[in-house]
C-alpha cells in the first residue's frame, strides 16, 4: 500500500474514497465561503474567526497620511432589506443604508443618525455611500469591530473627553463619536445611562459603553487581571469644554495680565488697567462645563481597576471665543480680538500638556517603583488629540462630498479661526517635553463632508456617513500600529 496521504489524512484505498475526500473538502470549502462572506456583526463565527492570532504586522500610516486622501463611492452600498427601492421610508432604513444592526447608545437616537427631519430623508442612501480613501504612502489596517472590541478590553478603553461651542443645543462633537461607536461595536457592547428610560440626564453626565455579557466574542477574549464585565468600560464619554477648569484658567489670566503690566510698566506706558493693578473678568455669563486634568487624567485615565482605560482622546476649540472668553475681547481689533483668544488658547495648551504629562510620568515612575506583584497590571496610557472640527455654512444644501476645502462667507461663531487653533495646539505638542501626548491632524476627511451634518444644525456630525467611524478606524491604526513602533 501506498505510504502516501491525502490532505484527511487517509490512504488512497478506493475510487470510492477518494469520492468521499473530494466530498469533504467540498463541504469544508462551502463552510469556509459561508463563514467569510457573510456579514460580521451578524455572524458570531465570523466575528470569533477575526480575533484569532494573527501574524504581527508593521503597518504605517501617519496622520496626514491618513487625511490626505478624498471620498469615494463605497464599492457596496448597504440597502434595506425591507424595501424594494434605495428610497427612505422611516426612521429605521437609516441604519440600513449605514450598515448597523443596531447602536447600543439611546441618547437622542434618530437625531444622531439624521432620521429625525422628514423633509431632509432624501440626502439617503446618498449621504451614506461614501468612503475616505487615504493616500497611498497609508498602510491602514483594515477595519474590524472584532478586533477593536478585543484590543479595547486587552489593552485598555478609550476616554473621550471633548466640548461643544456655546448655543441651545445640548450636545457634543465628541458625544456625536461616542454614539457612532455604539453602533460600530454592536452588538458587543451596551450603553449607559438609558435614556428611554430617563431622558433627563444632565448634558454632563458620563456615557459608558460596557463589554455586553452576550455577545459572542466573550468565550475568546482574555480578559485583564481586575477587568469586570459590570463595571470597566470600553469606552467613556465626557463633556469638558475647555480642558481646564474655570480657576485654573483664571489663573492663567491673571499671569498674563500681571506679565503684560509689567512690560508696560517696564516700557514706561502708563494709566493702562494692566498697570493699575485692575484684573478684568475673563468668562462671560455664558455657560460652559469643564474639568481639571486633576479629574479627568488623576482620576479616570490613571485609576486603578476597575476603571482601565488605555487612551484619552480629547478635543477643543469650540468654547474658545469672544463672547465666552469677553475679558480678551476688544472691539477694535479684528473679529472683536479672536487674535488675544488664540494668543491664550495657545498659552493654555502648553500649560494643560506639561500638567497632563507630568501626571503620566508620575504614574510611571510610581508603578515601575512598585514591586512586580504590587503594580496595578493597567494598560499603558497615552493621549491623543484630534483636531477639532468646525462646522460648514448652509450644510443642508449639500447632497455630496467636496473635492477640496471651500472657505467661509460669514464666518459663524469662531468657525474660520478653528484651523489655526488647531495649528497652534499642534505646534505646542510637537515639544519633546510631551513625548506621551500626540497631535491627529485628520480634520480634512469632515472638513471635506458638508453634507454630512445631522438634519438640526450644520456643526454636528451624523452617524454612519463614514466621517465619525473613519475617526475610530484612524485612532485605532494610532494606537496599535503607529505608536507601538515608536521610541520614547
Amino acid at each position: 500500500m501506498s505510504k502516501a496521504f491525502s490532505l484527511l489524512g487517509m490512504g488512497p484505498r478506493s475510487s470510492a474514497a477518494r469520492t468521499l475526500q473530494l466530498a469533504a473538502l467540498a463541504a469544508l470549502a462551502l463552510a469556509a465561503y459561508v463563514l467569510y462572506t457573510t456579514p460580521l456583526l451578524s455572524h458570531p463565527l465570523r466575528a470569533l474567526a477575526a480575533l484569532a492570532p494573527q501574524p504581527r504586522v508593521r503597518a504605517s500610516c501617519p496622520p496626514r497620511a491618513y487625511a490626505n486622501g478624498s471620498w469615494v463611492p463605497r464599492a457596496t452600498v448597504p440597502v434595506s432589506t425591507a424595501r424594494a427601492d434605495l428610497r427612505m421610508h422611516a426612521p429605521e432604513d437609516a441604519l440600513a443604508f449605514a450598515g448597523f444592526d443596531g447602536c447600543a447608545s439611546s441618547r437622542e437616537f434618530w437625531w444622531h443618525l439624521a432620521a429625525d427631519k422628514e423633509s431632509l430623508w432624501d440626502r439617503f442612501p446618498g449621504v451614506t455611500s461614501w468612503e475616505w480613501m487615504p493616500a497611498e504612502d497609508c498602510d491602514l489596517r483594515p477595519f474590524s469591530a472584532a478586533a477593536l472590541v478585543k484590543d479595547l478590553v486587552e489593552t485598555g478603553g478609550w476616554l473621550l473627553i471633548g466640548g461643544e461651542r456655546p448655543s441651545r443645543v445640548l450636545y457634543s462633537v465628541t458625544e456625536n463619536h461616542f454614539f457612532s461607536l455604539s453602533c460600530l461595536l454592536y452588538p458587543h457592547v451596551r450603553a449607559t445611562p438609558n435614556y428611554t428610560e430617563n431622558p433627563y440626564f444632565d448634558r454632563a453626565w458620563p456615557q459608558h459603553l460596557y463589554l455586553d455579557p452576550s455577545s459572542p466574542l466573550l468565550p475568546a477574549l482574555s480578559l485583564p487581571r481586575g477587568f469586570s464585565i459590570a463595571d470597566t468600560p470600553l469606552v467613556t464619554f465626557r463633556r469638558v469644554d475647555l480642558l481646564l477648569d474655570k480657576e485654573e484658567l483664571e489663573a492663567l489670566h491673571a499671569e498674563r495680565y500681571t506679565a503684560s503690566g509689567a512690560a508696560e510698566d517696564a516700557s514706561g506706558v502708563s494709566g493702562t488697567a494692566a498697570s493699575a493693578g485692575e484684573l478684568p473678568p475673563l468668562f462671560s455669563e455664558e455657560a460652559f462645563w469643564s474639568l481639571s486634568p486633576a479629574f479627568y487624567v488623576r482620576e479616570l485615565l490613571l485609576a486603578p481597576a476597575p476603571l482601565r482605560y488605555g487612551t484619552l482622546v480629547i478635543s477643543t476649540g469650540g468654547h474658545w471665543t469672544t463672547t465666552l472668553l469677553s475679558g480678551l475681547a476688544d472691539a477694535s481689533l479684528p473679529a472683536n480680538g479672536i487674535e488675544n483668544v488664540i494668543a491664550f488658547f495657545g498659552r493654555a495648551m502648553e500649560a494643560w500638556a506639561a500638567r497632563v504629562q507630568r501626571m503620566l510620568d508620575e504614574h510611571r515612575e510610581g508603578e515601575r517603583r512598585k514591586s512586580w506583584w504590587a503594580r496595578s497590571g493597567g494598560a499603558e496610557k497615552r493621549v491623543v488629540v484630534r483636531a477639532y472640527l468646525p462646522g460648514h455654512e448652509d450644510c443642508h444644501d449639500e447632497r455630496e462630498p467636496w473635492t477640496a476645502w471651500k472657505p467661509y462667507r460669514w464666518n459663524w461663531y469662531n468657525w474660520a479661526n478653528i484651523g489655526e487653533m488647531n495649528g497652534v495646539f499642534e505646534s505646542v505638542l510637537a515639544s519633546l517635553r510631551f513625548p506621551d501626548i500626540h497631535f491627529l491632524p485628520i480634520d480634512r476627511p469632515a472638513l471635506l463632508r458638508p453634507d454630512a451634518h445631522v438634519a438640526s444644525d450644520c456643526l454636528h456630525i451624523m452617524t454612519g456617513a463614514g466621517v465619525l467611524e473613519g475617526w475610530t478606524h484612524y485612532i485605532w491604526q494610532f494606537v496599535s500600529r503607529e505608536l507601538p513602533g515608536r521610541i520614547r
